[in-house]
């Protein structure tokens, strides 16, 4: 997804570009408060979502705040598994964010935003030379959001510097940083009563104003030197820290309803995680007789610290009536719940060969193998539990060229992912482990402006944490998942006036094996059956010189299963976008955003029937971009 169709969405958050690729599904996105969606129906971490890449760094281990796209040059959304390059990840695919890198020839630029509901947006892009061999690049967002939510804002500050140093012919060390910092509520939205949406008003708050905001900050230091050996190979080493904290109270619904009135849990956070992360690469071309190699070989190592103390309180006392709601009520004293520190370390070393079989033909083999040590100290019974993993993760793929337009492809691969946490006996999970199959066909135009593909695959996924059958409070690790369908995407250029994106999915994701059998063939939470998307822009010259661009979209989410039992389902929704832009000139643009159109009412996700997220109401979005 380039930056152009980043712009053509109107996206300010990373789950903004979501609905525009195929098989991607949201999740339950803990109230708000960070990134969660699946791809090919199988999500990571029902705690801290789909683990994601950063320039090839792990970029979300921990708990952080919605990724803003302040600073993104492209977001790759690799599909299938990556495991044999990237070590933990989820076989359905992962997602890549390229940040925009300093450029030597100055540029410049404002964007302001103002929309629906108190939206205020600042952005700034400013990159050039420092010195002849040095150039910077600073990208800075502060935004302030109301909500179509009752008793709903949030604020937001977003700042990230580079610097590129050309130490030689050869040589170039490149520094990039990132600093977010988000302050709102915990909303979990609304609840379902005798399997109906429209009973409690999608505008509902069922928390508590007086808990005030969560505050999470993330802050990233990327470093990475690339050197050219020669004309065939390169070397590449790479360092990344990253630090997160989330910090604050809620009062979340729980499953009890004594005629309107709704039982509530009141909680406290405080999370902490520390992220250090080392890589090394060599990258090269070589021949053995009438073959040709692209290599690429590598060692991998981490160090990841996570604290969770959480302290909470149920009961009644502190309900609220979900038709007449009273806030400001006196809060129950909180109890201690959770305070364990968590240390994973790892070490990988990877390989992966393409072999140009002919001009027609080529095979792509690779190994990822990880050794894996976890430690988990839970404070408040005086244990500590330990274990370690030794995961190998191949893969396998053959292409062909049968026309320089058209390529078939099949490959096949493995996956492992640690499961964090402990379960009521204080013992650390097994690892998730998947494996994947597929196969598919892909053309491009000749003039490289227009794409297309079209994907089968199978994927079976183990140790999946599911909810522990004697305490719901706790999970184990004793699921098994497979998920089979086919995806199709189109992107690019039609002729030289209109541009489209299109995308469709079909995808049979289920339970096949569970600790609690009654979710044995149950589809998987959230995950669609059909979803399709279509968006297309018309962008031309009027009289006077400047340029005018106007489309729309149309996003199509199937029936989903609202909660694991599958006891019920969030119906189905179409939603329509509407844009369009006049470029005065090439430094003045202003623009227009109509998302959700026609202002229909639809769910974008749910935990269970007292956890469901309501789709937002319609925006309107007026911006002014100013290039200098």
């Amino acid at each position: 997804m380039p930056r152009q169709l980043v712009d053509d969405i109107g996206a300010v958050r990373l789950d903004d570009t979501l609905d525009y690729v195929s098989g991607v599904s949201r999740q339950n996105n803990f109230g708000g408060q960070w990134d969660n969606f699946a791809i090919r129906g199988l999500a990571g971490n029902e705690n801290t979502g789909l683990g994601f890449l950063l320039n090839g760094f792990a970029g979300n281990r921990g708990f952080n705040a919605p990724r803003d796209t302040a600073n993104i040059e492209r977001i790759e959304f690799l599909k299938g598994p990556a495991a044999a390059l990237y070590g933990s990840s989820e076989p359905g695919g992962t997602v890549n964010i390229v940040t925009k890198k300093p450029r030597f020839s100055a540029a410049h630029s404002v964007e302001t935003y103002i929309g629906s509901y108190d939206l205020y947006r600042l952005a700034v892009d400013s990159t050039g030379p420092l010195t002849e061999s040095l150039a910077y690049r600073i990208n800075a967002a502060v935004e302030d959001r109301g909500s179509f939510r009752d008793k709903i804002d949030s604020e937001r500050q977003f700042f990230a510097p580079a610097l590129t140093w050309v130490l030689g012919a050869a040589t170039v060390l490149n520094y990039e940083a990132e600093y977010l910092r988000q302050k709102a509520p915990l909303d979990r939205g609304v609840i379902a009563i005798g399997g109906r949406f429209d009973t409690v008003s999608r505008t509902r708050f069922l928390g508590e104003p007086n808990d005030g905001d969560i505050l999470i900050e993330n802050l990233t230091h990327q470093l990475s030197l690339d050197h050219q050996l020669n004309d065939m190979w390169r070397t590449r080493i790479g360092l990344a820290y990253k630090t997160g904290t989330l910090d604050g109270c809620s009062t979340e619904a729980r499953p009890a309803l004594n005629g309107s009135v709704l039982t509530r849990q009141r909680r406290y956070r405080d999370y902490t995680s520390e992220d250090l992360s080392l890589q090394a690469e060599l990258i090269g071309s070589f021949t053995t007789g009438a073959l040709r190699h692209d290599l690429l070989t590598g060692f991998e190592t981490y160090r990841f610290d996570l604290d969770q103390r959480m302290q909470r309180v149920n009961g009644s006392p502190y309900g609220i009536d979900v038709f007449n709601p009273v806030y400001g009520q006196t809060p129950p004293p909180l109890a201690p719940n959770t305070d364990t520190s968590e240390r994973q370390l790892n070490t990988a070393w990877f390989i992966q060969d393409q072999i140009s079989l002919s001009e027609r033909w080529k095979l792509l083999a690779g190994l990822r193998i990880d050794h894996f040590d976890q430690r988990i100290d839970s404070h408040r019974n005086n244990t500590v539990r330990k274990q370690d993993h030794l995961a190998r993760s191949p893969r396998i793929g053959l292409s062909y060229l049968a026309t320089p337009q058209w390529s078939l492809y099949v490959s096949a691969g493995t996956t492992f992912r640690p499961n964090t946490g402990i379960d009521r006996f204080d013992q650390a999970f097994d690892p998730e482990t998947g494996r994947a199959l597929e196969a598919g066909i892909k053309y491009e135009s000749a003039d490289g402006r227009l794409g297309a593909n079209a994907t089968i695959f199978d994927i079976r996924k183990k140790n999946v944490l599911t909810r522990d059958p004697v305490d719901s409070n706790y999970s184990v690790a004793a699921g098994e998942v497979r998920s089979r369908g086919l995806e199709f995407d189109l992107s690019g250029r039609i002729d030289r006036f209109w541009r489209v994106t299109a995308s469709f999915a079909y995808l049979d994701a289920e339970v096949t094996r569970d600790n609690n059998p009654q979710l044995e063939g149950k589809p998987l939470l959230n995950v669609p059956r059909t979803s399709a998307s279509l968006l297309a822009v018309r962008e031309a010259p009027l009289t006077d010189g400047s340029r005018y661009g106007i489309g729309g979209g149309l996003s199509y989410v199937g029936e989903r299963a609202g909660d694991a039992l599958d006891t019920f389902k969030l119906p189905s929704y179409t939603t329509a976008k509407l844009l369009a832009y006049w470029r005065i000139s090439d430094q003045l643009r202003v623009s227009l955003d109509v998302d959700n159109l026609f202002d229909r009412t639809f769910y974008a996700s749910s935990y269970d029937r007292w956890w469901i997220t309501p789709g937002t109401a319609r925006v309107i979005t007026v911006g002014l971009q100013a290039k200098f």
